[in-house]
């Protein structure tokens, strides 16, 4: 996550990449763009404001040398001496061509960017960015002639959000230089993530939350909603989320023992994080601190409604975990041969 509050462009150049399974082939700009005022006042938050809201960051990856990573050496390059910045961004483009391997990939206009003054944590940096435009929006554009309005149609870039995305910082722990990356266009995962950028998750605490967030997601899913119900599975979720809020380091014994109320569970779950890890290529750790950023966002995307095939939902409230066992009651109907929820409450809201 950065603030862009002071943020300034003082490099920028447009080029365009082709996909050599298609026969379409780059195109170079030699001179970075002069920018008018209104035109760098529009580009400025377009190009960075993907990142403000990211949890999660990456370091560069290479199954040799992380200095043979091709975009850590280009921006490396960029951040300690920008007199080379075109053929620089050049050769990024070139190798963003050199990935393009199958004939979905799409073409478009990619921006190479040097920024100064992003703030990350506590402190301003120098950064990089490429980004990648591959979706263009026509547009109407009006103008006088003889007298009278007409208008036209043009074909342009949309100030909404961008395509795809990177930012690489002047910044670095333990594990590299922090990088974030953004992909609104999500067609081949490989593509941007692995092949150009080849970057990876580091093992951080949010790496970790989310990680075990997205693990308890998908097993409510798969196995509470299936084997105990509607009602379970939401508390399972409400249960997850207020042990998280509680905690600052999680631990998975104490977690297991507060979440899980009959042994089948715990067995259960057991077995499907040996299943998810193996699956999903990830490791779930046993103990880790806890990243309250990323557990709002994850929050965010947990949802606890029991569906209904009478055409009705219950929501519950993912942030009082006891409110469903307490309020809710589940029962059978002999003589309609059918499930039943009871709700008590004082008012309605």
């Amino acid at each position: 996550m950065i603030k862009r509050n002071k943020a300034s462009i003082s490099k920028c150049i447009l080029h365009k990449v082709g996909n050599k399974f298609n026969s379409t082939k780059n195109a170079f700009s030699e001179q970075p763009i002069d920018f008018e005022e209104i035109s760098y006042d529009l580009i400025l938050p377009y190009l960075l404001r993907p990142f403000t809201s990211l949890a999660e960051s990456y370091r560069f990856n290479h199954h040799a040398n992380i200095d043979l990573n091709e975009i850590n050496s280009y921006a490396s390059q960029i951040l300690q001496d920008d007199t080379d910045f075109v053929d620089i961004s050049k050769h990024i483009v070139m190798h963003l061509f050199e990935q393009s391997n199958s004939a979905q990939i799409k073409t478009g206009d990619v921006i190479v960017c040097l920024f100064h003054d992003i703030q990350y944590e506590d402190y301003q940096t120098d950064a990089v960015g490429i980004f990648k435009i591959e979706n263009k929006s026509h547009f109407f554009q009006t103008y006088l002639e003889q007298g009278s309005y007409d208008i036209i149609t043009q074909k342009g870039i949309a100030t909404k959000k961008v395509d795809k995305g990177v930012l690489i910082l002047n910044a670095a722990d333990t594990e590299g230089k922090i990088v974030l990356s953004v992909d609104n266009n999500n067609y081949d995962a490989q593509y941007w993530i692995k092949s150009f950028l080849n970057i990876k998750y580091p093992d951080d605490s949010n790496q970790h939350t989310k990680n075990y967030i997205e693990m308890c997601r998908e097993f409510s899913k798969d196995v509470m909603q299936p084997q105990f119900g509607g009602q379970e599975q939401s508390n399972f979720l409400a249960k997850t989320v207020d042990f998280f809020k509680e905690h600052e380091v999680v631990n998975i014994e104490s977690f297991k023992e507060d979440v899980f109320e009959k042994e089948d569970a715990i067995q259960l779950f057991e077995d499907y994080k040996k299943t998810y890890e193996s699956d999903h290529n990830v490791l779930i750790r046993n103990q880790f601190d806890v990243s309250e950023k990323v557990l709002k966002k994850q929050k965010q995307k947990i949802k606890t409604e029991i569906k209904l095939d009478t055409n009705i939902q219950i929501k519950l409230d993912v942030d009082a975990p006891d409110a469903s066992a307490e309020y809710l009651e589940r029962g059978y109907d002999e003589d309609k041969k059918m499930h039943y929820y009871k709700v008590f409450f004082n008012e309605e809201g």
